[in-house]
């Protein structure tokens, strides 16, 4: 079924984990962002989300990264987030997958925003590996694209991972609904995991 975002109510996205594909793929020089356009593009809807008493999850590459290649760390990325929204509750974490980072999201409050390390330190993102797919969908109740220039891709965590999220597609067609720019129009996915999302 495809809806709006704003058409599921609030308490659908009250205390659940959402996954957030976004496309924070800025230029970074000495840990310092060059342009933060694409951070800012994706706060309307993350902001959304934290509002409703989500645990915001956003994932992202950075860079074409061959191995853990620390300039290529979306830490600097976080912490320019932060800045933006005048808060403290955009925590980082150095990986993507894994006990750490479920241990990270079990301690986050309701609103609060975790940033997850480049997913392409894992070359199973790219190849869409289907473990590494679970493995991101596992963090998470709901997912949500946002990362609309890189949809097109049959990676794990724009294509893999969805076959995880069965329940509750969703699709916006107008960010203008979520975003205060009504000029700028994308695609935006939804999934639930079954059972936790109701039609």
């Amino acid at each position: 079924m495809l809806r709006s975002i704003s058409d599921l109510d609030d308490l659908q996205y009250y205390g659940k984990s959402v996954f957030m594909r976004v496309d924070f793929n800025v230029s970074v020089n000495d840990g310092v962002i060059g342009e933060d356009y694409r951070i800012r593009m994706a706060i309307p809807t993350i902001e959304y989300l934290a509002k409703r008493g989500a645990k915001v999850i956003l994932a992202s590459h950075l860079g074409r990264p061959k191995t853990r290649d620390q300039t290529k760390s979306l830490e600097p990325v976080a912490k320019r987030l932060g800045e933006i929204l005048g808060n403290s509750r955009v925590s980082f974490v150095d990986d993507c997958i894994g006990n750490v980072v479920l241990d990270k999201i079990k301690k986050l409050a309701l609103g609060d925003i975790l940033v997850l390390e480049n997913l392409r330190y894992h070359q199973e993102e790219e190849n869409n590996d289907s473990l590494f797919s679970r493995k991101l969908a596992d963090l998470a109740d709901i997912y949500v694209n946002d990362a609309f220039s890189t949809s097109h891709r049959k990676h794990a965590s724009t294509y893999g991972t969805t076959e995880y999220f069965k329940v509750g597609r969703i699709q916006s067609k107008e960010r203008s609904r979520i975003s205060f720019d009504d000029k700028r129009k994308a695609t935006q996915t939804f999934y639930g995991r079954s059972g936790r999302i109701k039609d």
